[in-house]
């Protein structure tokens, strides 16, 4: 009898035990809505069922059209950018770059009006749900901003700049943001470019550049060499700055032999002992 009545106490106690309550409270809230949900769904017929995904699709298609929209203008832009710094590789357009710089940054200026409108166009937290609709532009658009930054000071830019050029985010946690491969695909499209501005370098008369252009080339290899690359579009990027590199090392080769680099030669022996 007392065994019998110690194990009642202990099924008392147990039942008013919190956690015990809220279980209970949890699977009675869960039977009534299986209980209140269930016959709905049993009663949607197979047409009323297909339109109801339809719904959901032609939401998703709506939202994907806005944003090819805005993407499309953001094209053009980056079109015209790219308009205005083509002409550095003309002769006279050494003379000009700041110019061009200071034109370009105006047009950044449109730029950072898109992407703040491309924001408004879907979920944030559905960012690489439709990513693949402006990760073209904007890699290009990287490349742009990389490319301004070099030629106003030859130095690489940050992902924090290039974020600030176009008005957009660096960390994921913020929202729209810049996605880290998009910047380093951005920079290897600016090896690309760099390694044929160092030959209309040469054709401009202007024999101290390349060799500049190939020091920083050679320091940004060494960067991507530290990287474990694991996106296919990147390693192929990567591939070819192998090649803008070996063509701007023959660009030097050429003006070593030649005897037109001894100005830069000289400044460097000089920069080393001091």
């Amino acid at each position: 009898m007392l065994f019998v009545s110690r194990a009642r106490q202990l099924i008392n106690s147990l039942c008013l035990h919190p956690f015990v309550i809220q279980t209970v409270h949890v699977w009675n809230s869960w039977s009534q809505q299986r209980a209140t949900h269930t016959p709905a769904r049993l009663k949607m017929s197979v047409t009323e069922m297909f339109s109801y995904i339809q719904g959901f699709l032609s939401a998703d298609q709506d939202i994907r059209e806005d944003i090819r929209k805005v993407v499309q203008v953001l094209e053009q832009t980056a079109r015209e950018i790219l308009t205005v710094l083509q002409s550095v590789h003309q002769p006279s357009g050494f003379k000009d770059i700041p110019s061009k710089s200071l034109k370009a940054r105006e047009l950044f200026c449109t730029v950072r009006n898109h992407t703040g409108e491309l924001k408004t166009k879907f979920p944030v937290e559905q960012y690489y749900r439709y990513h693949e609709h402006w990760r073209f532009v904007f890699q290009r658009l990287a490349f742009l901003a990389a490319f301004v930054v070099y030629l106003e000071s030859e130095s690489l830019v940050t992902r924090e700049d290039v974020a600030e050029i176009l008005g957009i985010e660096v960390d994921r946690e913020k929202g729209f943001h810049l996605d880290v491969e998009d910047y380093l695909a951005g920079v290897l499209i600016l090896a690309s470019e760099l390694s044929r501005l160092a030959v209309n370098s040469v054709t401009a008369g202007d024999y101290v550049r390349p060799l500049r252009i190939s020091n920083f080339i050679n320091e940004l290899d060494s960067g991507f060499r530290l990287l474990n690359l694991k996106n296919d579009h990147l390693r192929k990027r990567y591939d070819g700055l192998k090649y803008d590199l070996k063509k701007i090392e023959e660009v030097v080769y050429d003006l070593s032999i030649r005897g037109l680099a001894k100005e830069l030669e000289e400044i460097s022996r000089g920069d080393v002992e001091t």
